[in-house]
């Protein structure tokens, strides 16, 4: 199993993930917040085509995860996996069915060479919901929305082999910056989005010796720094800087093997 980021940040978050048993090959795509015209140059870029798609996983309703999702199933086919509440917030009545497949937190979903695990998570959206993969041999988590630290992620993410995990804001950045004194409460907020230094705590719960990739996705880019990010989860692991992969919100991640 491996992974890449095809862009992380305000502007747009797609993350792709394939699994391969030899004969056959799985490649889903974990939500779609850009353009299907650049969603097409990122994948090219990344080696693969929307056609490939088995599925995308929509993890919730906000624009910089969804908008270009609806756009991409009607054009390639493409099946939709998501909760009831997101597709409610984001869904379109004339939408064929037959491309829907919903999900709840703590399902069993297999899709190819894939097993996806959805678990519920705090964040200000309806019915969001973040995931593991793993290909059987090999466990993957991604986080990318979540406002707080919380009994249900904790314990659907333990024992992971790689972590592709939130790291929004550094707090004195937001707290100091010109964003309106309500879009920082709620950034702040137990829905919001994870500062550096939560996340470093939310992956001291989850550090074991089998975690072998730690990669920092959905940076702010007006109130936050990779080198913010990277210092703060190397220090919870115990590694030089240059060890924590940082998505860019243009250049994403290169793939990365589980």
């Amino acid at each position: 199993m491996r992974f890449c980021s095809l862009g992380s940040g305000s502007s747009g978050n797609a993350t792709l993930v394939e699994a391969s048993q030899g004969i056959t090959t799985t490649l889903a795509l974990i939500d779609s917040g850009f353009s299907l015209r650049e969603l097409t140059r990122r994948m090219e870029r990344a080696g693969t085509t929307p056609q490939q798609l088995s599925a995308v996983f929509v993890t919730h309703e906000h624009s910089d995860h969804a908008a270009g999702v609806l756009t991409l199933s009607r054009r390639h086919r493409v099946p939709i996996v998501t909760s009831r509440g997101t597709w409610r917030a984001m869904g379109d009545p004339a939408f064929d069915p037959a491309l829907l497949r919903f999900v709840a937190d703590g399902d069993d979903v297999a899709l190819g060479d894939l097993q996806l695990q959805p678990f519920a998570v705090p964040h200000d959206a309806n019915e969001p919901l973040q995931l593991t993969l793993s290909d059987g041999a090999r466990r993957l988590g991604v986080l990318t929305d979540i406002g707080s630290i919380a009994p249900r992620p904790l314990a659907a993410l333990a024992g992971l082999d790689a972590f592709l995990l939130e790291c929004n804001h550094d707090e004195a950045l937001l707290r100091g910056g010109a964003y309106p004194e309500s879009l920082k409460r709620r950034i702040l907020g137990s829905h919001g989005h994870l500062s550096n230094a939560c996340a470093a705590e939310f992956l001291g719960h989850l550090q074991h010796p089998g975690l072998h990739t730690v990669a920092a996705a959905h940076l702010s880019e007006r109130n936050n720094r990779p080198d913010l990010a990277g210092q703060a989860l190397a220090a919870v692991r115990g590694c030089h800087v240059s060890e924590i992969a940082i998505a860019h919100p243009a250049l994403g991640l290169p793939w990365i093997q589980v």
